[in-house]
């Protein structure tokens, strides 16, 4: 079966865990069992990669994703985190593991009942760390056979209530493929399980709008932001509905993500009434992928924090 995801680099560790000010190793941080987050999967969460800084390794884009933390609390009528508090929890978890890749922040409404009301404690904070994801240059997409409502009251919010995405993720690797895509309730393009999606159409690059469902990714707006000052971009990066039809007029397609910056897609698959439809781009990664990566690395080595 070909490559269907990310590899841990040699040498992986296990990583730290940062559990409401304390810090352990990863297979020993624990919460309680009643903690909302585990009962209904009442929480949110940000991915954050490390990059170089001045003085070490340091959490990429804290303030962006620290935004949208605060947003996504805000969406589920949660207390937002302390972010002074997030703030020095990251700090402590560089220092406990200089070689960690990525890192985990989780804010919880803390435990509760078992049920759908929450308790009136306090809420749960845990910052974990790992290895970094290798991703191959380019990889094929699979278009689910699920749906995202774009009219949900979680639309726009990165909660713990992923396992539609998992669902759909399993499913794309069974049949070989690295990601899976989310079409609407309109059957247009939204997402992937953990990724923005980007075509370059008749020269313009081209991705869904947020009215479509699909989550405002930090690593999306860098994207959007940087592609405006490449010469292999003809003009800004337009917002619209996009067909899935449209991937077979594209003269590339790419990947957004934390941990992927630009990835190229190589093919889109999909099986719609048990018969499977295949399509190959014709560029992976096309000139503006490989750009945008590049852009992506430039900007990962001199803007920590963007």
């Amino acid at each position: 079966m070909a490559e269907t995801g990310a590899k841990n680099p040699a040498g992986s560790h296990d990583g730290v865990c940062w559990v409401n000010g304390r810090i352990v190793d990863a297979d020993d941080g624990s919460v309680s069992a009643m903690d909302h987050s585990i009962v209904v999967g009442d929480g949110v969460f940000e991915t954050l990669k490390t990059v170089n800084g001045p003085d070490g390794p340091v959490p990429f884009a804290v303030t962006r994703h620290l935004d949208r933390l605060r947003h996504s609390a805000n969406g589920l009528g949660m207390e937002p985190a302390d972010e002074d508090r997030v703030r020095a929890a990251l700090a402590d978890v560089m220092v406990a593991d200089p070689g960690a890749g990525r890192i985990r922040i989780t804010w919880s409404s803390g435990p509760g009942p078992l049920s759908s009301g929450r308790g009136d404690g306090p809420g749960t904070l845990i910052v974990a760390t790992s290895s970094a994801n290798v991703w191959p240059e380019s990889g094929r997409v699979h278009i689910s056979r699920w749906t995202r409502n774009e009219n949900g009251p979680l639309v726009g919010l990165k909660t713990t209530s992923y396992a539609e995405n998992v669902l759909a993720l399993a499913e794309a690797h069974r049949h070989g493929c690295t990601e899976a895509l989310f079409t609407n309730t309109a059957g247009l393009l939204c997402e992937g399980t953990g990724t923005n999606v980007f075509l370059v159409v008749d020269g313009v690059v081209v991705t869904p709008p947020l009215a479509s469902g699909c989550l405002a990714g930090v690593t999306r707006s860098l994207a959007m932001e940087m592609a405006e000052s490449l010469p292999e971009v003809d003009g800004d990066v337009v917002e619209r509905d996009i067909s899935p039809d449209e991937f077979s007029r594209a003269s590339e397609a790419f990947l957004t993500s934390t941990t992927r910056d630009a990835m190229a897609i190589s093919g889109v698959d999909s099986w719609a009434d048990g018969a499977h439809t295949a399509l190959d781009l014709p560029a992976a990664p096309g000139p503006v992928t490989a750009a945008l990566a590049a852009a992506f690395a430039d900007l990962c080595a001199t803007t920590p924090d963007p």
